[in-house]
């Protein structure tokens, strides 16, 4: 028997190749990894999304980074895989990713310094993709951070509930670290590193604290509205 025939029988699929455990395994994994590589992409452009009543401090709309929708879904998934495959293999996930990240940032950088046909194209593509600084370092701790914490919180919610109230730990670990990863991407992209490093702008105290508490507000959301969905791959997977 060959050594790849040998490995491929030990593999996770050797006994029914739609396993739904494995397939679910490699599907959020998978989830994961494309969200977290497409906020690392998207995050520098700051949208504003109007609200339908002013909200004291956020004012009129919500200020976030367009990578916001794409990390909500890492935790979603992070969620769904530590409920179903545990915390070890959960932090092992979070953390090869966010080793992913420098892979994802080394390839974009090696794409904007080669030389290109089209000046304008060029030009667009450096605009477009082009990570800042700024942006870079604030989500790149603010990721390494609150996924950790997201890992711990939801396990140690469970370690007390057991499978009961799922609910409970999805919500109260992605609030904690949303509210852990929107403090620590607020503050070191538009203050600390503009601050020390003169990369992007400072913001005051005031818009700090409105594109925080925005930004936090939209995510608890997201959080709260995705509970069913967590439910439902669960559900799928061990049922």
């Amino acid at each position: 028997m060959s050594s790849r025939t040998a490995a491929g029988e030990s593999g996770p699929f050797r006994t029914d190749p739609l396993d739904r455990s494995a397939v679910a395994a490699v599907a959020l994994i998978t989830l994961f990894t494309v969200a977290l590589a497409t906020a690392q992409l998207t995050a520098a452009k700051v949208l504003a999304l109007p609200l339908p009543v002013a909200l004291p401090v956020v004012g009129p709309e919500i200020l976030l980074p367009g990578a916001a929708l794409a990390y909500a879904l890492t935790f979603l998934a992070s969620d769904c895989y530590a409920e179903l495959y545990g915390r070890r293999a959960t932090q092992v996930v979070v953390n090869v990713a966010f080793l992913a990240n420098f892979l994802v940032l080394a390839l974009v950088w090696s794409t904007l310094a080669a030389p290109g046909v089209d000046p304008e194209v060029s030009a667009a593509f450096q605009t477009a993709l082009g990570p800042a600084a700024n942006i870079v370092a604030g989500s790149l701790l603010a990721y390494v951070v609150s996924q950790n914490w997201d890992v711990f919180v939801f396990h140690a919610i469970r370690d007390r509930t057991g499978e009961r109230m799922l609910w409970l730990r999805n919500i109260g670990s992605t609030a904690t670290s949303q509210a852990i990863d929107t403090a620590i991407f607020v503050g070191v992209a538009f203050y600390v590193a503009p601050t020390l490093l003169g990369a992007g702008p400072v913001f005051g105290p005031s818009a700090l604290l409105a594109l925080g508490l925005g930004q936090y507000i939209l995510k608890l959301g997201i959080a709260v509205l995705d509970t069913p969905v967590v439910y439902l791959i669960v559900g799928a997977v061990r049922n």
